[in-house]
């Protein structure tokens, strides 16, 4: 699905270059060089996704879903990037028409160019979220909510350029407000997907929400009488969690393994057959010591 965004993307960038040039649109221009950091993006997803879905090795006991963290990191900066050249571009002109330059009129080409990109940006964020869903792919969704930035950028320009030529040479200053409007987008989006990065880099914890789902799943299993250290993470698109169990002291090896295995096959049910499962299995504690098996909790 990335390599068909990729095709779609290089063939925009082509036409809103050109139409840019051609349509004398500033606007339609940074919008052309948002598509090309969506190509490069579309590229670093295709390799980094690629480097993550390799199976673990003796130097990567977690596998490489990191790469995927990476990828979206880059992303993210790259949008950055972008969003901020073409503030400081739409700012520049706005500051050249308030000073009494006339800025040139786009033409009607412009605007074609615009309309078609915000049908085919937003058809290519459509599938792709659907792929990043079913794959559980943070990268793959990233890229798709670069896309929908990418439709986002088309909207803002159109309406900047319908209002430089159907309001008259006065409201030709609409073209760059428009690129101003739609980098602020831009920038809000590249700094969402950097702080989802830095959570994935720096080992945040899933939501609290999520954490007691696990812990729900954990406590239908028959003789687990408490949870607790439970600690959980995210590897690029899978999941990792580790916790301790307490179990009657007289369950056997035999017994205390089939329920813990019980426990991994619904917790994988739930998050997927790649997640990193670590259970530790105590006996019943009162009063900070441990029951022994076959006495009462309250000896």
């Amino acid at each position: 699905m990335t390599v068909i965004g990729s095709i779609i993307n290089v063939l925009l960038v082509a036409l809103k270059f050109a139409f840019g040039i051609l349509g004398r649109s500033s606007a339609m221009i940074a919008d052309a060089v948002h598509s090309l950091s969506d190509l490069v993006t579309d590229v670093v997803v295709i390799v980094f996704v690629k480097l993550g879905n390799k199976p673990q090795d003796s130097d990567h006991d977690y596998g490489h879903g990191k790469y995927e963290t990476l990828a979206t990191a880059f992303i993210g900066m790259a949008l950055l990037a972008v969003g901020i050249m073409i503030l400081y571009g739409g700012v520049e002109k706005i500051t050249a028409a308030l000073r009494g330059e006339t800025l040139q009129q786009p033409g009607m080409i412009a605007l074609w160019a615009a309309i078609i990109s915000i049908v085919s940006k937003e058809w290519c964020y459509r599938f792709t979220a659907r792929v990043g869903r079913q794959t559980s792919s943070q990268a793959v969704i990233a890229n798709a909510w670069h896309h929908r930035s990418d439709a986002f950028s088309s909207i803002g320009t159109a309406l900047g350029i319908s209002g430089a030529i159907f309001l008259g040479s006065r409201w030709t200053v609409l073209d760059p407000i428009a690129a101003v409007v739609v980098s602020v987008f831009i920038v809000k989006t590249a700094i969402r997907l950097m702080k989802q990065a830095s959570d994935e880099l720096l080992e945040k914890s899933l939501p609290d929400a999520v954490e007691r789902r696990i812990e729900a799943i954990a406590e239908c299993e028959a003789g687990v009488s408490g949870i607790h250290n439970i600690r959980t993470r995210r590897i690029g698109s899978r999941v990792s969690i580790e916790m301790h169990l307490r179990m009657p002291g007289e369950t056997t090896l035999y017994e205390a393994h089939q329920h813990a295995s019980n426990i991994e096959r619904r917790l994988r049910q739930e998050f997927g057959d790649g997640t990193f499962i670590s259970l530790h299995l105590e006996p019943l504690k009162v009063n900070g010591r441990y029951v022994e098996p076959g006495k009462s909790p309250l000896n």
